[in-house]
């Protein structure tokens, strides 16, 4: 239970984060949780399964005593294709939740922005503290969208050139020497 209380102030700073950037900031936070989800199932997949299922088609192809026909390509080709299909499996979507983080960032910008405009047509230019809750709901969900956006990217990035990667070395790993 004492572990707890070394990190109130570090639980306390992000709720206080949440508040300052309001309701999109939750929003982002889901994206990018979800976003991370599918970026280490992916990591995952790479470092558990990708090895035995290329370890099963490298020994079916090498089970198959004939290896130069058009057939025997076409085959080739099923077991490549079907490795690759394992390994791009939610990239699309990892790169559709890189691309939505900015967007949301940019809604709680124009929330926000809003928001300041209220209070100008409210109380015009004299209350300070109020356009500062406004400004804050603007810039803080940008920053986080484009954080989540770019480490999303990045690690999205090194996925497709793994997946293209490894594609390529099952390709040269099945010969056609028979």
């Amino acid at each position: 239970m004492t572990y707890l209380y070394h990190y109130a102030p570090a639980f306390e700073s992000i709720r206080h984060l949440f508040e300052l950037g309001g309701d999109v900031l939750v929003l982002i936070a889901i994206l990018n949780l979800m976003m991370w989800g599918l970026i280490f199932e992916r990591v995952l997949y790479l470092v558990r399964e990708h090895p035995r299922v290329v370890e099963r088609a490298l020994a079916a192809w090498e089970a198959r005593i004939e290896r130069k026909s058009w057939y025997a390509h076409r085959i080739r080709e099923r077991f490549i294709s079907l490795a690759s299909q394992d390994l791009e499996r939610n990239l699309r979507l990892i790169k559709t939740c890189v691309a939505l983080c900015p967007l949301m960032g940019l809604l709680g910008t124009v929330t926000g922005m809003i928001e300041v405009f209220d209070v100008l047509a409210v109380f015009g230019s004299g209350n300070p503290r109020s356009m500062a809750s406004g400004v804050s709901k603007a810039t803080i969900p940008t920053m986080a969208g484009m954080v989540a956006a770019l480490s999303g990217f990045a690690v999205s990035a090194y996925l497709q050139k793994r997946a293209t990667r490894e594609r390529e070395l099952l390709k040269e790993h099945m010969t056609m020497d028979h």
